[in-house]
């Protein structure tokens, strides 16, 4: 496989790895991921510190779209072994806090699937406060 060639895959599993979060598609998402896949996250929130396996992820990514999340993408940046999605997150809570945050979300790829996502925040206490207990 040409390195353009590895690169377009691993762009292509970013894309559909934020498509299968922005459409809420669970099946889709459990998909993509390796069933060993680690996934970091900063802060003291409720989806804070590291899950491991696919479901756990998918529960966390179930919980973080619960919030009402609206993602928005601004750049797939890919390297050798995976991808930065560079994103923009901006929620309301039903109690009016807000949420507005950068954030890269790097992707580990190994033979297709994603072996690890770690989250990389902007405003890790704004996160952390957003995403507290009910």
């Amino acid at each position: 496989m040409s390195t353009n060639s590895a690169a377009l895959t691993i762009a292509t599993i970013a894309e559909r790895f934020l498509t299968a979060f922005q459409a809420r598609d669970w099946e889709a998402l459990r998909g993509l991921l390796a069933d060993d896949i680690a996934w970091s996250m900063p802060g003291t929130g409720t989806i804070s510190g590291t899950v491991h396996g696919a479901e756990a992820a998918v529960d966390r990514a179930r919980h973080i779209a619960s919030r009402g999340l609206h993602t928005e993408l601004l750049h797939v940046l890919v390297g050798a072994h995976g991808a930065a999605l560079s994103l923009h997150n901006t929620a309301t809570a039903p109690d009016g806090r807000r949420l507005d945050e950068y954030l890269a979300t790097v992707l580990t790829t190994h033979h297709g699937r994603i072996t690890a996502i770690d989250s990389y925040l902007s405003d890790v206490d704004g996160m952390s406060s957003f995403f507290t207990a009910p």
